[in-house]
C-alpha cells in the first residue's frame, strides 16, 4: 500500500486500449491525487483521452515518456489497458530507447510478463516507481465471494478447482490468463486472441455441437499466473466479459479477489444477474 508521503503525488498513467486506464485514473482522482495520462497512439481511446491531463506517446518513445513524466513530477507510473506487442520494426524509436535496444531485444525473447517486468526495471532504474492497480485504484479489485445472486453450485466448484489447477501448470509457459472447465474437462485455454476470443471460441464449439454438455454448465477460470509481477497485467473482467460467457453458454466466471481488475463493476454484476451466471472472487 502507498506510505502517507506519496499521498497527494501524481501518477503517470501509461494507456493502452480499451476503458481501463480511464477507470484507474478516475480512481486516482477520487483518493486525491493526479492523475496525467499517457495514451499510446494507435491504442488510447482519443475522445476519453481529452477529459484528462495527458500527453500522448508513441510506442518506442521512452525518452520523451520520462522527460514529460518528470516535468509533470510523477515518480509513480502504471501500465494499464489492451496492447498487442508490435514487431521491433514497428516500433518508433528516439535515442533513449535507442541506447536501450540490447535490453530490449532480450526481453522480447520471453513472454508478456517478462517484457512488462523487464521494461518496469528499466523505469525504475531511471527513477521512477512502478505501481500497481493495489496501490493507486484498490477499490477497482475483485472482492472475496459471490458478487451476485447466483453462487458456484459443487459442479461448478469442482470446475474452478480444476481450472486452477490447469492455469497453475501452465504459468511457467508465461501464456494466458484464463481457462474454460466444463464438467471436470479443461476445453480451452485462452491465447493471443484475449478472453473476449476464448469465449467467442467457446461458443462457436457449442454451436458445431463439439461441446454436447448441457447449457450453463462450465466455468472461466481468470487467475494471475503464478509468480506473475502482480503491478504488471493483472487479469480483467466486465460486462464484455459477462456477454460472452453467456453466449458461451457457462454457468459463471471464477477470478482472484484482490487480484482481478473490475471494469464496470454495477452494469457487470447487474448482466450477470440477468443471465442467472454467477461472478465469485476466489480466495
Amino acid at each position: 500500500m502507498l506510505t502517507q508521503q506519496r499521498d497527494g503525488e501524481p501518477v503517470a498513467i501509461v494507456c493502452g486500449g480499451g476503458s481501463l486506464p480511464f477507470a484507474v485514473a478516475d480512481a486516482v482522482l477520487r483518493r486525491g491525487r493526479r492523475a496525467v495520462l499517457f495514451p499510446i497512439r494507435g491504442w488510447g481511446d482519443a475522445a476519453a483521452v481529452e477529459r484528462y491531463e495527458h500527453h500522448w506517446i508513441a510506442l518506442g518513445q521512452f525518452g520523451r515518456m520520462c522527460r514529460l513524466a518528470r516535468a509533470e513530477q510523477c515518480r509513480d507510473v502504471v501500465f494499464i489497458g489492451n496492447l498487442v506487442r508490435p514487431p521491433i520494426s514497428e516500433i518508433r524509436l528516439d535515442w533513449q530507447t535507442i541506447r536501450l535496444m540490447p535490453r530490449i531485444i532480450g526481453l522480447y525473447r520471453g513472454g508478456d510478463d517478462h517484457l512488462l517486468s523487464g521494461i518496469g526495471r528499466i523505469l525504475e532504474r531511471d527513477g521512477f516507481r512502478m505501481v500497481g492497480i493495489k496501490d493507486v485504484a484498490p477499490d477497482l479489485l475483485a472482492p472475496v465471494g459471490s458478487l451476485t445472486r447466483t453462487a458456484p453450485d459443487a459442479k461448478a466448484a469442482a470446475d474452478i478447482a480444476k481450472g486452477r489447477e490447469a492455469l497453475s501448470a501452465l504459468s511457467p509457459f508465461d501464456i494466458g490468463q484464463a481457462v474454460v472447465v466444463i464438467d471436470g474437462h479443461v476445453v480451452a485455454v485462452e491465447d493471443i486472441e484475449g478472453t473476449d476470443g476464448l469465449l467467442a471460441r467457446i461458443a462457436q464449439l457449442r454451436a458445431q455441437g463439439r461441446i454436447r454438455s448441457a447449457s450453463r454448465r462450465g466455468v472461466l477460470v481468470k487467475l494471475p499466473k503464478r509468480g506473475q509481477d502482480l503491478r504488471f497485467d493483472l487479469p480483467a473482467i466486465g460486462p464484455q466479459t459477462v456477454a460472452g460467457a453467456v453466449k458461451a453458454e457457462l454457468a459463471g466466471i471464477a477470478v482472484l479477489a484482490g487480484n482481478t481488475i473490475v471494469a464496470e463493476p454495477q452494469a457487470m454484476i447487474e448482466t450477470a444477474d440477468a443471465a442467472g451466471l454467477f461472478l465469485t472472487g476466489l480466495r
